[in-house]
């Protein structure tokens, strides 16, 4: 038995599942495009990478100017360090020694 239904009474019936469809689009478009959604994870793990990398400098770093702190304890300076750092700071020599100017390096290109 074929029922004939009006405009009106297909619209109000399609009604519940065209909004079904419309609210799974738009929580399936976030999860794709979102700002925390599957595009953005790719851009989060690039910057993880680089954060963690960046961390991994800041311990080699704090590791060498430890390994410099230990050198410049004031109960045993050691004296390579120390005859090195007055050399740099206060633009010193010994009478004996020869000065040898290099000519500057040149710019690196990229």
């Amino acid at each position: 038995m074929a029922v004939k239904l009006s405009l009106k009474e297909m619209l109000v019936r399609s009604a519940l599942p065209v909004g079904c469809v419309v609210v799974a689009g738009y929580f399936a478009w976030h999860a794709v495009s979102g700002p925390t959604g599957f595009a953005a994870w790719h851009d989060y793990q690039a910057q993880r990478a680089k954060l963690e990398q960046a961390v991994q400098n800041s311990h080699e770093q704090r590791a060498a100017l430890q390994q410099r702190l230990v050198l410049l304890d004031p109960r045993h300076v050691d004296p390579d360090l120390a005859d090195e750092l007055v050399r740099k700071n206060l633009d010193m020599v010994r009478p004996d020694e020869v000065i040898v100017p290099l000519p500057p390096e040149p710019a690196a290109a990229n």
